[in-house]
């Protein structure tokens, strides 16, 4: 049986990180004030408790409104050098800062093993699907650019669109991806002409560091600006002045709620949020148990199960119920606990104080109410670790049923009868996946249509899953605001407007002046090729 992994195992630990500098207005000013200690999930073997990874500035409200006012000038109502750029000049930062960020990959893997215990083939895919996708964006910018030059011409007008950044943006991210999920959504922004103040997240904040220096050389002064400490410090002021035209998040529905709440204008602010998510996977009577097991357990417990998109509730049909628990047990048994470092690793510790006592109050709770745990070695649990845990017998009197765990903790629901499932993804709060394991035509086509107005997207004998990236990702209810994906994330950090104008024979012959001569940034018909 595994055991509970203690200390470094044979990785000596890193030198502690001190960041001493933050970025505002295109420089890294030494910060003189106070600071918050970092600590890694993995444990010092020698006193148990967790390592110190170093230290961030803590910055306060104040230095929350000198990073918003700093991006404020840099984007100067629309006529500042970033959003006056032309598409070119901004895929020639973005690929400036590519290149810088290439050079510290092995820095940034390191830190998102010991930051946050990502398991280092996931660390370093990670990093490898970030820049793809940041690749990914320029081209698609480039063919929205070409694709923008054409006038268009109706009911005696001629017209043309392009889009124009929104303003200051607010970009805030998931400590679960710090770098890809934030960054999905912090190039857009800024490939779109917007300037941006960007608090990364309360965890896996330190790989930042490394990426200071390129922030600073890649972007004109102002355009990027970083707010380090608790957000609750630093962003509320930033929210409540109603100067942020686009609020991204990706944290806890009642976390966007609050920041939304705060902005005296709301109908002014653009909300892009990645939610909270309790995606359910259903097993049909007539599923390949073998691949609805395989892709429950990695769709329920890769990274520990801290993903938006885990599969959070398996509904079995109860004729295969004990098989699937069988099958199910027998694979999270195998699964390796370790350090991020260590071979084929799959369990690793948890980055979030507090997190194993939540993950045991879940359990106590379910227990308390009739559910038993059905793996040997499930609910084990350190200071900040938790086994992968399997929990068979739940029910609707249960907080695991309803809850979001956000954790290594697999729920089975026996059902009978298809509304079942139906019902419970019907009347749930949250709406962003599920995934339908089966081959029966009539019940998935039930299924697909009833439930393709409760989710955003509906997985078909696979996990629940953000990728492609070309695909939509979004959400219903609590589970999302807006729409990400390379297409749409540009489009959601834009908005069209247009010049038009009567097609009279003078108009036509003003217009061709203007774009001979060079006179206007928006009314043009250069492209990026």
């Amino acid at each position: 049986m595994n055991q509970i992994p203690s200390g470094f195992g044979d990785r000596k630990p890193i030198s502690p990180l001190h960041l001493k500098y933050i970025l505002r207005q295109g420089e890294l000013i030494p910060w003189g004030g106070p600071s918050l200690d970092v600590e890694s999930p993995l444990c010092d073997p020698e006193t148990g408790k967790r390592y110190l990874l170093g230290s961030l500035p803590r910055m306060d409200a104040k230095a929350g409104m000198r990073a918003l006012e700093s991006a404020e000038r840099a984007f100067q109502q629309g006529q500042g050098e970033w959003p006056s750029a032309s598409t070119a000049q901004r895929v020639a930062a973005a690929e400036t800062f590519i290149k810088a960020m290439l050079a510290v990959r092995t820095e940034v893997v390191d830190l998102l093993m010991w930051e946050i215990g990502k398991p280092q083939a996931d660390a370093a895919k990670e990093f490898d699907r970030t820049v793809d996708y940041l690749r990914d964006t320029i081209q698609n910018v480039k063919e929205m650019d070409r694709n923008a030059v054409r006038f268009g011409e109706d009911s005696g007008f001629v017209a043309q669109v392009r889009r124009v950044p929104l303003g200051v943006a607010l970009i805030m991210g998931p400590y679960n991806y710090p770098l890809n999920e934030t960054f999905t959504t912090l190039f857009p922004a800024l490939l779109m002409g917007n300037t941006v103040v960007f608090k990364p997240a309360k965890y896996g904040v330190l790989l930042i560091a490394p990426l200071l220096e390129a922030f600073r050389d890649s972007f004109p002064p102002g355009v990027v600006n970083i707010l380090f400490g608790k957000g609750r410090e630093t962003v509320s002021d930033i929210m409540a002045s109603g100067r942020i035209s686009v609020l991204s998040f990706i944290g806890t529905s009642k976390g966007a709620n609050e920041l939304k709440k705060l902005h005296p204008n709301s109908h002014r602010l653009r909300a892009i949020l990645g939610l909270d998510a309790k995606n359910p996977g259903i097993t049909l009577p007539d599923a390949n148990l073998d691949l609805a097991v395989s892709q429950t357990v990695s769709g329920a417990l890769s990274f520990n199960g801290q993903r938006c998109t885990a599969l959070k509730i398996q509904w079995v049909h109860r004729s295969l119920h004990d098989e699937f628990v069988n099958r199910l047990v027998a694979s999270v048994e195998q699964l390796k606990w370790g350090a991020p470092w260590d071979s084929e690793v799959k369990i690793t510790a948890l980055p979030e104080h507090g997190k194993v006592e939540f993950l045991q109050a879940m359990v106590d709770d379910a227990l308390a109410h009739g559910a038993r745990v059905a793996n040997p070695s499930g609910a084990q649990h350190s200071a900040t670790f938790y086994s992968p845990t399997v929990l068979t017998g739940v029910t609707p009197a249960m907080r695991i049923y309803h809850e979001e765990q956000f954790g290594p903790l697999v729920p089975v629901v026996a059902y009978d009868e298809l509304d079942e499932p139906m019902k419970y993804i019907m009347h749930s709060n949250f709406g962003q996946q599920m995934s339908i394991f089966g081959r029966n035509p009539q019940a998935i086509g039930r299924l697909v249509d009833a439930c393709a107005h409760q989710v955003g997207r509906i997985n078909l004998n696979a996990q629940a899953q953000r990728g492609p990236d070309a695909f939509p990702f979004t959400g219903r209810k609590d589970s999302a605001e807006g729409t990400l994906s390379v297409h749409d994330a540009l489009r959601a950090f834009s908005i069209r407007s247009m010049v038009a104008f009567p097609a009279a024979v003078e108009n036509k012959e003003l217009v061709s002046a203007v774009l001979r001569e060079r006179s206007s940034n928006f009314l043009s018909t250069d492209f990026y090729l």
